[in-house]
């Protein structure tokens, strides 16, 4: 008997679940009744199964017995000893370098408004014109309030930023290049060293945007000569909702860039409550007020689980999903007028798949009722996010299909 392609594709995604190495990990995270697919991880990661205890211990002895002595014990430290951490699981980065502190929005304005002013003879910052609305709004409130100019990328939208894009764009007026390592769009992922070096053949300094790199993406900030990086922990790092964001600030720079939030826990002594502001040395000078401590625990677990899988593991892993949701796409899909708007090549593409339809914002709606949950993006693409540690071939391939079922059925 001919296979059909819905039991040609699940039978692909089952062999393939049998050869995952990573597959224990699948029961690591918590169930959600209802859900038969969940598929906006590169959103918002799903909680591991121990978190709630997790959070419970936390309560119940670190604040609630250790009460103000558990800053003295452990919390002081912690921005530090976690973004060690993430630098040493995820980035590629040395100690010293990697803090956790604010949110994804305001570190990038303290990173992108130190750099703005670091030398006052280049007077324009280079962003690209669809990155991410944060990213592009505070590129336009820094250089509004420096008086510098905005320079504009517009490159292709399915396979992003180039080489080539740069160097049309950097000169030796360029102060600042700031873009996003994977596309939230499209999923394209840019070439951060090749990229990062034409930045400094202007003699520019370089900004990345992690947060849908970070935790699925192997890179080696340190080796790619990156100068400053900024990435969240809710999406691959599954830290929860608004879970404090990440910012790396290489060795050479520290001391040298000031951020602009001069709070107390950034300052050389944190208790002399001084007359004046004089900045800590290392890289607590990113920090500005009290750290979200309680936000910081749930993405501890997901470290862990990254360490075990190394994320060269995770990498691929992560490949093998995207791979058959573009295998699936072109078997049930294509066939009904839907775009792929990721690119094909898994080495040019991050860990979510964008595929688009003019009913697309009715076929989420429909989706999400059936328990079938990817995310929608504005004007009509639907985000395949597979999150390698928490999402099965099988899952994958079942969004897929009830894609097709919702598109075909015309009842959404």
């Amino acid at each position: 008997m001919t296979a059909t392609p819905d039991s040609s594709l699940l039978d692909a995604a089952r062999a393939l679940d049998a050869a995952d190495p990573l597959r224990a990990h699948l029961d690591a995270f918590a169930d959600a009744p209802g859900v038969a697919a969940y598929l906006d991880g590169n959103s918002l990661g799903r909680p591991l199964r121990d978190t709630p205890e997790k959070l419970a211990a936390f309560v119940r002895d670190d604040w609630g017995t250790r009460l103000i002595r558990s800053w003295d014990e452990q919390w002081m430290a912690l921005p530090m000893e976690l973004g060690d951490r993430i630098g040493r699981v995820a980035l590629g980065a040395a100690a010293g370098q990697t803090v956790v502190a604010d949110s994804t929005s305001v570190l990038i304005y303290k990173l992108m408004r130190a750099a703005a002013a670091a030398d006052p003879t280049r007077t324009e910052l280079v962003i690209e014109a669809g990155n991410f609305p944060t990213d592009r709004f505070l590129a336009e409130g820094v250089a509004a309030e420096t008086g510098m100019t905005l320079r504009w990328i517009e490159p292709d939208p399915v396979h992003g930023v180039t080489i080539s894009d740069i160097a049309d764009v950097v000169s030796e007026r360029t102060a600042l290049v700031s873009l996003s390592h994977v596309d939230y769009r499209s999923g394209a992922l840019a070439d951060m060293p090749g990229i990062t070096a034409a930045v400094h053949g202007a003699g520019a300094l370089m900004m990345w945007d992690l947060c849908h790199s970070a935790g699925v993406i192997p890179m080696q900030l340190d080796d790619w000569g990156v100068d400053l990086a900024v990435g969240c922990t809710y999406k691959y790092l599954n830290g929860g909702p608004g879970s404090p964001a990440f910012a790396y600030l290489r060795h050479g720079l520290q001391g040298v860039l000031r951020q602009p939030i001069q709070g107390w826990w950034s300052a050389a002594d944190i208790f002399a409550m001084g007359p004046e502001y004089v900045p800590s040395a290392d890289i607590r000078q990113l920090l500005s007020g009290t750290p979200p401590v309680t936000s910081m625990l749930a993405m501890q677990g997901m470290l862990d689980l990254i360490e075990q899988s190394t994320i060269a593991g995770v990498r691929a892993k992560s490949q093998s999903l995207t791979d058959l949701a573009v295998r699936a796409y072109d078997e049930v899909l294509a066939p009904l007028g839907v775009r792929l708007l990721s690119p094909r090549d898994a080495a040019l593409r991050g860990g979510h798949v964008t595929i688009g339809h003019p009913d697309f914002r009715d076929v989420t709606r429909r989706l999400w009722a059936d328990g079938i949950i990817p995310d929608f993006r504005f004007p009509d693409g639907i985000r395949l996010g597979l999150s390698p540690l928490s999402t099965s071939h099988v899952e994958t391939i079942t969004g897929v299909l009830a894609v097709r079922d919702a598109l075909e059925s015309g009842d959404f």
